[in-house]
């Protein structure tokens, strides 16, 4: 039989953390193999932010970050930051733009990150396997592989494979049930940053809706967030439902503000004064969307003139648009979802190294971790961090 290939480190999964961590490993004069069971590398990266990749965000930080310990991050973030990641980007001569709140896109395509990743791995050395399942058969170190066409040993083994989001790009459990055969915990997982889903008779109540985005300030849980909200076929997304989706609970409600920057109750009463013959979705379509007034009164206002309102319909109009509580069904699930809440259990780690504290040069980082990312860029960033942590040091 033949000998077993060896290599320094092994890296499982070939994302935006696994490439990272290959780079700079290989950087270090280590001889780095990647590992991935997909036809390409970094295929979320491509899709992220419209195909134009948010790779980071400037204000990134711990506060933009949900675990069950959430001080975990604080380490990996502080040591390599998004200005880090910026000047690498500056390197190789991505133009890149700030949208908003921070959020950092490449001006032409998602490609030229994966590019940039590709050609530092290039830089150093890597080896890397697409079309290539693997199979953990024994640690050590070293640890002992095996892939359909051959065995492999390696001295650090790191596990980047990613969570359940967007099954379709190749997306497994493969982390989580690693790290449960290794008897770590693994915090409950679901989809975040994600659409809602409402029952069939809400979503005929907003038949004709989709597609109407308006800004809102919207609270879910502890999370309150100042973002566009969409209507959708299905029910309600756009930033700030993806964000509030990541404090949900099935069961209770999401609280939207469709006029976070107005005193509702007191500019209805002023135009009562000023114009009573108005009508009250007149009046509301010149703050909102015109279908989406109209559709509010026929829902829950009524067809009034301004001069028919007492003050207690206006306290009704001001609870219906500021206060507008919806109780979702569920969530579009994985399917859609950004990222996955949850992941291995961050008292397994390292917080400097990301070090499985059971199992000599085993690494957990991105995603499979418990630490997940707001929208924004944040959680490309704790990809770029966590992966710079491990990589300085297998």
């Amino acid at each position: 039989m033949t000998e077993p290939a060896h290599y320094d480190v092994v890296i499982i999964g070939a994302g935006a953390a696994g490439l990272f961590c290959a780079f700079t490993a290989g950087r270090r004069g280590r001889r780095v193999l990647v590992l991935d069971h997909a036809n390409k590398v970094g295929k979320k990266i491509l899709m992220s932010g419209g195909g134009r990749c948010n790779f980071t965000n400037m204000y990134s930080g711990p506060d933009n970050f949900l675990s069950a310990n959430p001080h975990f991050c604080k380490s990996a973030l502080s040591r390599y930051t998004p200005w880090d990641f910026i000047e690498l980007v500056e390197k190789h001569q991505v133009p890149y733009h700030e949208k908003t709140l921070g959020q950092l896109f490449c001006d032409r395509s998602s490609k030229d990150i994966v590019a940039l990743l590709l050609d530092e791995c290039r830089q150093a050395g890597v080896e890397i396997r697409t079309h290539t399942p693997v199979t953990v058969e024994q640690l050590g170190p070293p640890h002992h592989l095996h892939t359909e066409r051959e065995r492999i040993h390696c001295d650090s083994l790191v596990i980047a494979t990613g969570g359940y989001s967007i099954p379709k790009m190749g997306a497994t459990g493969f982390g989580f049930d690693f790290a449960r055969q290794l008897g770590l915990a693994v915090q409950p997982t679901r989809a975040a940053l994600v659409p809602f889903v409402l029952e069939e008779r809400k979503r005929r109540q907003f038949e004709g809706l989709s597609g109407v985005s308006v800004d809102t300030v919207s609270q879910a849980g502890q999370g309150t967030f100042r973002e566009g909200m969409l209507f959708t076929h299905k029910g309600l997304s756009g930033p700030a439902m993806l964000q509030v989706s990541s404090y949900w609970q099935p069961g209770e409600p999401v609280t939207i503000n469709l006029l976070p920057d107005l005193d509702l109750g007191e500019h209805l009463r002023g135009l009562r004064r000023e114009r009573p013959r108005q009508q009250l979705h007149n009046a509301l379509a010149e703050l909102l969307p015109r279908s989406l007034a109209q559709r509010w009164c026929d829902l829950w206002l009524g067809s009034h003139s301004l001069a028919e309102l007492s003050d207690r319909a206006i306290d009704a109009c001001v609870e219906a648009c500021q206060q507008w509580r919806v109780w979702p069904s569920d969530t579009e699930g994985y399917r859609t979802a950004e990222v996955t809440l949850g992941g291995l259990d961050t008292n397994a780690l390292s917080s400097k190294t990301l070090a499985c504290k059971d199992h000599p040069d085993l690494y957990f980082i991105g995603e499979v971790v418990d630490v997940t990312g707001h929208l924004g860029g944040h959680n490309f960033q704790w990809a770029w961090a966590s992966a710079h942590a491990a990589g300085g040091v297998v």
